[in-house]
């Protein structure tokens, strides 16, 4: 795992105890260091800026003493990140521009190993193997790099990898039904889509021997790992066991469900993962906060503190499955979108989750303006096909979850598929900020 800075797998780490993880983890941190210290021209000028001895660094203990990387130094100062000469670049992707415009991250081959790596053992734990024909409802094209990594893995595990992609409804319901994969990869609220036009066409989803859900982009699991309304929406329409990923591009890097569904596992060979509070300081288990990415033996644009944005919880405790790697909870929300409203703090995915356990509805979006001082005005768009819903019910609904009652706007679920199902995005844009940023 240690040899130079090829990267090296080692599978069997997770089963070993909490305390030979740490080690491994601080040997791989140091050097992580040392190499960003030595190749990274935007590390050397950071560490000075901060006054910051990297060798100085032990251990993870000492990790807040080192500065922060957010998405705005990686649009700002792309190419400085870069640690190889451009001919030792492979492969590159764009990220999905969620939350900001897209930035170019560089891979190595050893990147690409390091990926295909992760990607294997994050479908295994899951039951995925070699018999396997998995459809990747996913973006393969466009310089993403998630359709990529789910091929690499899938064709390591020596499954049969079927691209559907992720621009055609009409194509995965040719390909589900003449291929009939075992297993889906793809974005939930795009695999309930392809279950209602394939119950529209008198196709029985259940019937056609999916038997596992790899869900992608949005949270299945609810803050306490159960599922949620949307992943209890999905078992019931496919008949499938439903598992939950979370990563990013900036990372190179999943987090993702074993069998016994307790939240995505961290691959400590791969990640150091912290939780921090408002000002940055370190959170203990258990507390939400904003996600810290460090991805390891990334050879490329190795990136030290990723301040991702998003709000989760990670759990320290022993997973039934016999692993002691840290778990990754779901994303709570987007430090982003969090909204002010009257006083109260709502994060989207909280208006979201009464949505999903409302069966008529198809399909959301939200939109948040700053039209009052200190406070923001929120509308939730649903799409509805049937009568047995107002706009005043779901609101109240809502309104009953979150203490703010929000404007709802009903349309046809048409029109909210022709507003969140765009081209230039991997998964469904669901949220609209039209607040003037400071």
């Amino acid at each position: 795992m240690l040899n130079g800075n090829a990267f090296v797998g080692d599978a069997g780490i997770e089963f070993r105890a909490q305390a030979e993880i740490r080690g491994i983890q601080e040997k791989l941190l140091r050097r992580h260091l040392a190499y960003l210290a030595e190749h990274s021209p935007f590390y050397r000028r950071r560490f000075t800026e901060a006054g910051v001895d990297p060798a100085a660094v032990a251990g993870l203990d000492d990790l807040h003493r080192l500065p922060f990387t957010d998405k705005t130094d990686l649009a700002d100062h792309n190419e400085a990140f870069l640690c190889v000469p451009p001919e030792a670049i492979v492969d590159l992707c764009l990220t999905s521009g969620t939350t900001g415009r897209p930035v170019a991250m560089h891979q190595t081959r050893a990147d690409l190993a390091r990926l295909t790596y992760n990607e294997e053992i994050s479908f295994r734990p899951a039951g995925i193997g070699p018999t396997d024909r998995v459809l990747i409802a996913a973006a393969i094209d466009r310089c993403f790099m998630a359709g990529l990594a789910y091929f690499f893995g899938l064709a390591q595990i020596g499954a049969t990898v079927i691209r559907g992609g992720s621009s055609s409804v009409a194509m995965l319901e040719e390909l589900a039904i003449r291929y009939r994969p075992t297993a889906l990869v793809g974005v939930p609220t795009l695999l309930l889509v392809l279950a209602d036009r394939l119950r529209a066409r008198g196709v029985d989803p259940r019937e056609l021997g999916a038997r596992r859900l790899i869900c992608i982009g949005e949270p299945v699991r609810a803050a306490d790992l159960s599922l949620s309304p949307l992943g209890r929406r999905l078992r019931e329409s496919w008949g499938a066991e439903v598992f939950g990923t979370y990563a990013s591009t900036e990372m190179a890097t999943s987090f993702a469900d074993c069998e016994a569904g307790r939240g995505g596992h961290v691959h400590p060979e791969l990640m150091i993962v912290e939780i921090v509070d408002e000002a940055g300081r370190p959170l203990p288990p258990g507390s939400p906060g904003e996600v810290v990415a460090t991805p390891l033996q990334v050879t490329g644009m190795p990136l030290l503190r990723f301040k991702t944005g998003d709000i989760a919880t990670v759990h320290n405790e022993p997973c039934p499955c016999g692993r002691h790697s840290w778990r990754l909870g779901p994303v709570l929300g987007r430090k982003a979108q969090m909204l002010k409203v009257r006083g109260a703090t709502v994060y989207p995915p909280a208006i979201q989750g009464v949505l999903q356990e409302l069966p008529e509805v198809r399909g959301h979006y939200i939109e948040v303006f700053d039209d009052f001082e200190l406070s923001d005005r929120i509308r939730v768009v649903v799409g509805l096909d049937s009568a047995a819903l107002d706009a005043e019910e779901i609101a109240e609904r809502i309104a009953a979850r979150i203490r703010v009652k929000p404007e709802v706007v009903v349309v046809t679920p048409e029109e909210v598929t022709r507003r969140t199902l765009r081209e230039d995005k991997r998964k469904p844009v669901t949220f609209f900020d039209y607040r003037i940023k400071q």
